[in-house]
């Protein structure tokens, strides 16, 4: 159960608004999220072994799942710490990538996964560029022919039609106060604490599984020795 609700949170966090990790400049949120994929699976597979060896009373295997039971816990107990880490972190990192984004990367060809993760962006929180509406003058897609005279991207818009970004006035168009930026930092860090959580969560209940294997493990030793005395 454990791993099943590991790998839930990490392909949550992999498929809802995936392509807003562009935006960042590190890979740390998707590496915690393969992280749990990864303990997750490992957890689930290993918890049948251990299931069965406590059944039979098999120590070789008991002692191959507390194995992987460590194991997994120290790699959930990295996810965690690391996404704590990086939520302190994140604030500066999208001040300084999402501007660049939005001014150097958008409708540039071969960016078409970024371009539609900016339009998401905007469409999903009802906002308009990193900072402001303002941050769009210095896109070169604004600059160039191919904006058809927008001021604006379409998806700025509060209702969203073709050639709808020619017009910015507030009526027109989203003018949240700090712009994408304030939205997609309070998702992101959401998703960092929510990946913390779980993660030193489920590695604590497993500590616990730790233990108690190591117990039942140093029974079945103390009984196999005691049964080699007797028959001495």
């Amino acid at each position: 159960m454990g791993g099943a609700a590991v790998i839930t949170i990490g392909a949550w966090t992999l498929m809802e608004k995936s392509g807003y990790i562009n935006f960042l400049a590190t890979s740390t949120l998707a590496v915690s999220a393969y992280i749990l994929l990864f303990a997750g699976g490992v957890v689930m597979v290993a918890g049948f072994l251990g299931c069965g060896a406590m059944i039979r009373e098999h120590k070789g295997c008991l002692t191959v799942y507390l194995s992987i039971l460590i194991s997994v816990y120290a790699a959930e107990l990295a996810a965690g710490v690391l996404a704590y880490l990086y939520h302190e972190t994140i604030s500066e990192e999208l001040k300084q990538n999402l501007n660049k984004t939005i001014v150097e990367t958008y409708a540039e060809p071969g960016k078409k996964h970024i371009t539609s993760a900016i339009d998401h962006l905007q469409q999903d929180f009802h906002c308009c560029g990193s900072g402001s509406y303002n941050d769009w003058q210095h896109s070169e897609y604004i600059s160039s022919t191919q904006s058809e005279d927008r001021v604006v991207p379409d998806s700025c818009c509060k209702t969203k039609t073709l050639h709808c970004g020619r017009r910015d006035h507030p009526s027109n168009i989203y003018r949240v106060e700090g712009g994408c930026i304030t939205k997609l930092e309070e998702f992101i860090q959401e998703h960092l604490l929510l990946i913390g959580a779980v993660s030193i969560g489920i590695a604590c209940l497993q500590l616990v599984g730790v233990l108690l294997t190591a117990c039942f493990l140093c029974v079945l030793y103390k009984e196999e020795k005691e049964e080699s005395y007797d028959v001495m």
